[in-house]
């Protein structure tokens, strides 16, 4: 069983920067998948960015050139440092991890809030 536990977050202004972090318990694998997701307000949830060790990132387009997903292999933490946030950025960001060791498995962190303002 793992658990991902999430910090950051926040009231930021446009413009501004911010990074959220989640620390994952137990072991992560080199082909495990890690990355947040966001939901905006009224909106269904969708990917923010990805990380492993074998591909290396992905990003969607709305944020690439301003966010930054790294990760931690020692600490079991996976970053996500945001740059030049706007209000459409505002949304509950959740960390994710995708794991297939010894099994598919899927876990997901608590979420927290992030709202820029204008």
């Amino acid at each position: 069983q793992v658990q991902l536990v999430e910090s950051g977050g926040g009231l930021v202004q446009a413009g501004g920067s911010q990074r959220l972090s989640c620390a994952a318990s137990g072991s992560i694998f080199s082909n495990d998948v890690m990355g947040w997701y966001r939901q905006p307000p009224g909106k269904q949830r969708e990917l923010v960015a990805t990380i492993t060790s074998r591909v290396g990132t992905n990003y969607a387009d709305s944020v690439k050139g301003r966010f930054t997903i790294s990760k931690d292999n020692a600490k079991n933490t996976v970053y996500l440092q945001m740059n030049s946030l706007k209000p459409e950025d505002t949304a509950v960001y959740s960390c994710h991890l995708l794991t297939f060791t010894p099994w598919q498995r899927t876990y997901w962190g608590q979420g927290t809030q992030v709202t820029v303002s204008s």
